[in-house]
């Protein structure tokens, strides 16, 4: 099964940068994944490519041990030298046909959108994987952009046949709101980033999505 065959099943989905590399980084990975991660995205503008290359190691190593899918956000051109399932581009990078025409048939190629022309879009584009919808609530990871809201959530569910993760400002205690909105999928950045305890973090988040996917 090729990691474009597996995204489907993904139910949580953590962006994470390089935390400083060494124990830190694998000790956080390790435990996240433990909660019930099943996608790592590595994303970290402040590296320069052989320190991408050396953070992507962990996370390799982190998600090969847990099952997981490892994604490389934005850098399609490194997607081989990081041994990652495939990338994540925004509305503003490479458009998915260059990318996917990279990192080859196999691998995942992932797609942010922020409105339902944007999601209309991906969902039509065969060279797209899964969507990201949102930011749900405005979030300082994203800075400058503006909420798209819990409407797009519901517009997502009521439209959108390619696997789709709602993302921004999604916590244990703004899901509810999210998943009754139709959202089975979710990312997230500070909410296991920043927990005392990621694992916890993770499994709480994991409970609440509990439900079938659509």
């Amino acid at each position: 099964m090729t990691p474009r065959d597996r995204i489907a099943s993904r139910r949580l989905y953590l962006v994470a940068g390089a935390r400083g590399g060494g124990p830190g980084l694998e000790a956080f990975l390790d435990a996240a994944l433990r909660g019930g991660v099943d996608v790592v995205q590595l994303r970290d503008k402040t590296l320069d490519d052989d320190a991408l290359v050396a953070a992507a190691r962990t996370f390799r190593t982190a998600a090969d041990a847990h099952g997981a899918l490892f994604v490389l956000n934005d850098r399609p051109d490194l997607v081989a030298a990081c041994a990652a399932d495939g990338v994540h581009v925004g509305q503003d990078d490479m458009a998915p046909a260059a990318a996917r025409s990279i990192v080859g048939p196999d691998l995942i190629v992932g797609r942010s959108t922020h409105a339902p022309d944007q999601g209309a879009a991906a969902d039509a584009d065969p060279e797209v994987d899964y969507l990201a919808v949102g930011p749900v609530h405005a979030t300082p990871t994203k800075p400058g952009r503006p909420a798209a809201g819990l409407e797009y959530v519901a517009w997502a569910a009521a439209n959108v046949t390619t696997p789709w993760f709602a993302i921004g400002g999604i916590d244990a205690a703004t899901l509810p709101a999210v998943v009754a909105r139709g959202a089975t999928r979710i990312v997230v950045v500070r909410s296991i980033g920043d927990a005392a305890d990621p694992e916890a973090a993770a499994r709480a988040l994991r409970s609440g999505l509990e439900v079938p996917v659509g």
